[in-house]
């Protein structure tokens, strides 16, 4: 398509927009085709580079309305003109001329007639008589409006016809592509981001993209043009001016102009702003009309002006009514404060120059903020705030600490904490027990986020005792500060491997998070109690897990990077289980919402069990860069993380495994004796001596944490692995036996299949005679693992559930016993086995045992963990 030529100067190419004009097409390809825009969007310059292009297949004729045309027979006369120059028409009635206007298109060969700015026609006889010439169109003719506004004619039935084509001002608008093409016609040389901010400055606008072409034509910086270039630019200026705003009556004037300086308004906030009444159905007139107005929701009750009229129009306040400007920020600041809108209210304060109100108002709701998971809006808000203004008031202060802390930039949070507190005594006394709570949820939060856990507790405590002094104050404000207290200390309890106190206070927290109706606070409390413990097994540690994203799904909150621990031990405990391609998912989830500063005792967690997915896979050298980037994560905390020797332990392991036999002996080295007594180094220690070839020293060095009563049952089960494989080496193959019999039974109750891959005990578990097993179950969906076969989901089909007595006797269905045996073993009679057989048989929907074992073991009811 041509755009509208300018200088020789300033434009020495054409632009073809040919998806335009094939849109086009399209539309005529109906009897009507209205196109309705803005001025300036290029409807013209459409309508003429079509005509140019369809006159050698059809007939067309283009009329152009003359400016506020009111006479009826001068227009049709116009119209009557252009189909027949030859022609001399008398004046006629109004019947003669739509019956002679349809005979002239009759006569042509695929006529169209083209009218342009149709807007312009302000007779009601001429847009009665038009609606009567389309209502009986010759069937080969067709006929194009084009408009600043929807014609006021009835276009129902042809609507409900499917006969009418509708081209609007989104599809006008030039996009970015378009954008580069009309630059590089116009030989402007300008970055991809310069390009970029162009479209967006103008939206696409046509006229908007003309000027500034015209401007940017040989200026010396164009780069800086494009970043100033806006709405006060003056040949944009005065394009609006008469072709917009001198339009429109005073009323409207007046509204436009004291409604430019928000971003959004609605009725309500238009008829305060104007101090008059009506302005909601001003606002959807100007819409209609195409008069830059935008609505916002589907009931167009929230508008917006397009960005190039709220500058100009903001400049034209200032020059016509600068006094009012300042009490027109203070009126919408109070009136976006009232209804909780405090982003917008803070940047109208700022507006009025009114700065210190404003830092109020962020100190005021950024401790909410924080509460609710929106930090981030603290960093949006407060870069509208003169530089280094919070070093003269606390409130801005504490707000830039929590913007900090949310960046994970921990000192220069702690900065503008100890900046805070240095003014908080002289700050009004109304005002220092809500400084001192924010200070107090901040320390906490940077106490913790840094790792330095005795802290956290020691800051719990003293808020303790704090609230308890003072009886009196806020409830809700104590609530809260409780409910960060508790978030805080049950986290650091949770990475300190103090699973049973940080069970305690996150209930605790989340069940007040949830009473005061912070959601926020309630998720990231359930997203750290998915972990198990001595109390707590893998599956409903896994399920605990479920349920805080279930909840953060719930509230809208599962892109949030708190909600990463909750997917992470969900995908640990699937890995733990031997579910390794779903234990991936859910990592890859963690680490999608996962922020680039998460907190690192988060981070070690996500990277170990990264590694341990790596690991259970048997891809050694991926599981080391995982521990070793969990080794980095922890280095970050002053206090030690519960998976530190864990770490410690599978970073040895996989240097082992890889033939680095020094590196894995110096990462064990150095650490602890009481870390060593958990197993997890004596396990290490076992892989590096039968990597060595010395598997007798290897039984030893595991002889302590085999039968030490301290040591986690995952802890145990790698530890009889581990012995398992030396026997076998050693060719004591009983022991061997034995020892792998006793890894089944510690691991069946959780289900804890990852020890086995983690170890390679496939060559241990078959000396392991399957007929032989107490374990048989257990032991088939360790070896599907480890051949690299599907591991079954236990909820694939709805089942009756199987009752206590069933279980029992389901679990000697994959051994020899026969059921006289099975009975002697329960302690009860053979009719009772031949009972609950026979149930078993029905709920499984099974024919003999054979069958309910196979099903059992696809429902995972053989060794699905206690509950």
């Amino acid at each position: 398509m041509q755009l509208i030529s300018t200088d020789a100067s300033a434009a020495r190419g054409l632009l073809d927009r040919d998806d335009l004009l094939q849109v086009l097409d399209r539309a005529v390809s109906r009897r009507v085709t209205i196109i309705s825009a803005p001025p300036g969007s290029g409807k013209t310059s459409l309508l003429r580079a079509w005509a140019e292009r369809a006159t050698t297949v059809r007939h067309v004729t283009f009329v152009s309305v003359d400016r506020d045309q009111q006479d009826a027979q001068q227009f049709w006369c116009t119209v009557l003109d252009a189909l027949a120059p030859e022609t001399h028409h008398a004046p006629l009635d109004a019947d003669q001329l739509v019956e002679l206007i349809v005979s002239e298109l009759a006569g042509h060969v695929d006529p169209v007639l083209l009218i342009d700015d149709l807007h312009e026609l302000r007779s009601a006889d001429a847009l009665r008589q038009l609606e009567q010439v389309l209502a009986v169109l010759p069937s080969s003719a067709r006929v194009v409006l084009s408009s600043r506004r929807d014609p006021a004619i009835r276009l129902h039935q042809l609507r409900l016809a499917d006969e009418i084509a509708e081209i609007r001002a989104a599809d006008l608008q030039f996009t970015e592509r378009e954008t580069r093409e009309l630059l590089a016609s116009a030989e402007v040389s300008l970055s991809d981001g310069g390009a970029s901010a162009l479209h967006q400055r103008t939206e696409g606008w046509a006229a908007g993209l003309r000027l500034a072409v015209i401007s940017l034509n040989g200026h010396a910086d164009p780069e800086r043009f494009v970043a100033e270039f806006s709405g006060t630019d003056r040949a944009i200026g005065e394009y609006l001016m008469a072709e917009m705003l001198e339009r429109q009556p005073s009323e409207v004037q007046r509204m436009l102009l004291r409604t430019s300086l928000v971003e959004r308004l609605n009725g309500e906030l238009a008829d305060l702003l104007t101090g008059r009444a009506g302005s909601e159905q001003l606002l959807l007139e100007l819409e209609d009309a195409n008069a830059f107005v935008l609505s916002l929701d589907a009931e167009r009750t929230w508008f917006r002006y397009h960005q190039l009229l709220a500058d100009f129009l903001r400049l034209e306040l200032r020059r016509t009514a600068a006094d009012e400007v300042p009490a027109l920020h203070r009126r919408a600041a109070r009136w976006f404060a009232d209804r909780g809108e405090v982003v917008e209210a803070v940047r109208q304060t700022l507006a009025a120059g009114d700065w210190p109100d404003a830092a109020r108002l962020v100190a005021d709701h950024s401790f909410r903020w924080v509460l609710d998971g929106q930090a981030g809006t603290i960093r949006e808000v407060l870069q509208a705030f003169p530089e280094g203004a919070s070093v003269d008031h606390p409130d801005l202060a504490l707000a830039h600490a929590a913007a900090e802390l949310n960046q994970g930039r921990l000192e220069e949070a702690a900065a503008q904490l100890a900046l805070a507190e240095s003014h908080v005594q002289s700050a009004p006394p109304a005002r220092r027990r809500r400084l001192s709570v924010a200070i107090a949820s901040l320390r906490l939060a940077i106490a913790r986020r840094s790792g330095q856990f005795s802290e956290v507790v020691e800051q719990v405590n003293l808020l303790d005792a704090s609230m308890a002094d003072e009886p009196s104050e806020s409830m809700a404000m104590g609530s809260e500060l409780r409910g960060v207290a508790l978030l805080n200390l049950g986290i650091v309890e949770t990475w300190s491997g103090r699973l049973a106190d940080a069970q305690r206070h996150l209930s605790e927290g989340a069940a007040l998070a949830q009473t005061i109706g912070r959601p926020y606070l309630e998720v990231a409390c359930r997203a750290h109690q998915g972990f198990p413990s001595k109390v707590v097994s893998v599956a409903a540690a896994r399920e605990r897990g479920r349920q805080a994203v279930a909840l953060a799904e719930r509230y809208g909150l599962d892109d949030r990077p708190i909600l990463a621990p909750a997917l992470g031990s969900v995908g640990g405990m699937a890995i733990w289980m031997g579910e390794f391609d779903e234990g991936e998912r859910w990592l890859q989830r963690a680490w999608t919402v996962a922020s680039t500063s998460i907190d690192p005792a988060a981070a070690v967690l996500l990277h170990v069990a990264t590694g341990m997915l790596h690991a259970g896979r048997g891809h050694h050298r991926s599981a080391l860069e995982a521990f070793t980037a969990a080794a980095q994560a922890q280095s970050l905390l002053t206090g030690v993380h519960a998976l530190a020797p864990r770490i410690t332990g599978w970073l040895a392991s996989m240097h082992a495994r890889l033939g680095s036999l020094d590196e894995a002996r110096a990462t064990l080295a150095g650490f602890s004796a009481d870390a060593a007594r958990m197993g997890v180094l004596p396990n290490a220690r076992a892989v590096i001596l039968l990597e060595e070839g010395d598997p007798a020293a290897a039984v030893e060095v595991l002889r302590d944490s085999r039968s030490s009563a301290i040591v986690s049952p995952f802890t145990h089960v790698e530890a009889h692995l581990l012995a398992g494989t030396g026997y076998l080496r050693l060719g004591e193959r009983d022991a061997a036996v034995a020892a792998a019999e006793e890894a089944l039974s510690v691991a069946e109750s959780d289900r804890l299949i990852f020890p086995f891959a983690l170890t390679d005990a496939a060559e241990l578990l078959h000396a392991l005679p399957g007929h032989r097993t107490a374990h048989g179950a257990l032991l088939a969906d360790v070896l599907d693992v480890l051949r690299g076969g599907p591991s079954p989901r236990p909820d694939q089909e709805p089942f009756d559930e199987l009752s206590p007595s069933e279980l029992r006797v389901l679990r000697y269905l994959p051994t020899n016993l026969t059921r006289p045996d099975i009975a002697r073993e329960l302690y009860v009679s053979i009719n009772t086995v031949n009972t609950h057989i026979r149930n078993i048989y029905s709920k499984l929907g099974a024919r003999d045992r054979s069958s309910a074992v196979v099903r059992a073991r696809e429902l995972r009811l053989l060794s699905a963990g206690r509950a």
